[in-house]
């Protein structure tokens, strides 16, 4: 358990240290700490926001799968590490980060 809470923390530094675009990140990533497994630019715990941005482009489908896949939680699509689900995260909190996430 000690493990995890310091990988959580130490992932949330590095992300916010790496990260140049930190400032527009949505409020609901911090409130959600979507940050403490996820990057702009590169996998941490889960995949980097831009390669979730550049696996859906073109995608009609992906905005709406996405905004419950975040509040519901996920598993198998970018390996064995489950998205545990954030029961709290609006369907409008989803929806602006999915958004800022598929403008990448």
């Amino acid at each position: 358990m000690k493990s995890i809470v310091i990988s959580a923390v130490v992932a949330t530094v590095l992300a916010f240290s790496v990260n140049s675009n930190a400032a527009d990140i949505p409020a609901a990533a911090k409130t959600y700490n979507c940050m403490g497994c996820h990057s702009i630019e590169k996998k941490l715990v889960g995949p980097g926001w831009n390669d979730v941005a550049n696996k859906y482009k073109g995608d009609a489908s992906a905005r709406a799968n996405l905004i419950v896949k975040m509040m519901k939680g996920g598993k198998g699509v970018w390996g064995p590490m489950p998205m545990p689900a954030s029961p709290k995260m609006t369907e409008q909190e989803s929806a602006a980060l999915v958004d800022f996430i598929l403008g990448l």
